[in-house]
């Protein structure tokens, strides 16, 4: 069993920067791909970052402004987003695979959180 509580999301200005956290409890959390998905208002959940034991994965549309990164000593994993635009405004939503799935598709992970928001404003 994994649980995860997200932390981080607030309300700033287009082009502030914000940090997600994500704590995970249970054993399995070293071997565990993680990732973060969102969700806008109206719009599908999708596929925003996931790290895997080796690699790590973006979607087009945050490549090169949010960085994805772990700390298996504290079981946590963080989303640093910066260069926020308003487009960016969602439930962002913590996951983990315990399988080491760390495809684009929510299903395919195991658990996820309750979310965090994250508002910017322009």
């Amino acid at each position: 069993q994994v649980q995860l509580v997200e932390s981080g999301g607030g309300l700033v200005q287009a082009g502030d920067s914000l940090r997600l956290s994500c704590a995970a409890s249970g054993r399995t959390f070293g071997s565990s791909a993680m990732g973060w998905f969102r969700q806008a208002p109206g719009k599908e959940r999708e596929f925003v970052a996931a790290i895997s034991r080796s690699a790590l994965y973006y979607d087009e549309s945050v490549k090169g402004r949010f960085t994805i990164s772990r700390d298996n000593a504290k079981h946590t994993v963080y989303l640093q987003m910066n260069g926020l635009k308003p487009e960016d405004t969602a439930v962002y939503y913590c996951v983990a695979s315990t399988t080491g799935y760390s495809g684009r598709n929510f299903h395919g992970y195991d658990y996820w959180g309750q979310g965090t928001q994250v508002t910017v404003s322009s």
